[in-house]
């Protein structure tokens, strides 16, 4: 099977597909659930947090990061990473968006 066709998706459909494919796996929701419970950023706790091996979280929060989810700044010699605001708010209108154009009837299947 070939890559997805996603030209043929309008920008709006493509932007909440990646946001959500960010969100799509239960680490990264743990880690984000981590970021907002410590409201604050951390460096290196999330490993003790979770459980998973360092590569493991490495990986997710660089795929948070891609999304524009997490920011991490450099602090001596570790990366230290919290939710990003701006993004944050942007996924959140986005998501509430899409899940209030469905209008519940009745008389469907």
């Amino acid at each position: 099977m070939g890559l997805t066709k996603t030209e043929i998706f309008s920008d709006r459909q493509n932007k909440l597909a990646t946001m959500m494919k960010a969100l799509a796996h239960p680490a990264r929701i743990a880690i984000i659930q981590q970021l907002i419970k410590a409201n604050a950023c951390i460096c290196g706790d999330l490993v003790d947090e979770l459980g998973l091996a360092q590569a493991t979280i490495s990986q997710h929060l660089k795929e948070l990061k891609n999304a524009g989810l997490i920011k991490g700044t450099i602090e001596g010699t570790s990366v230290c990473y919290c939710v990003d605001n701006k993004t944050w708010k942007q996924y959140r209108k986005e998501m509430e968006n899409f899940f209030v154009v469905f209008e519940n009837k009745d008389d469907c299947c």
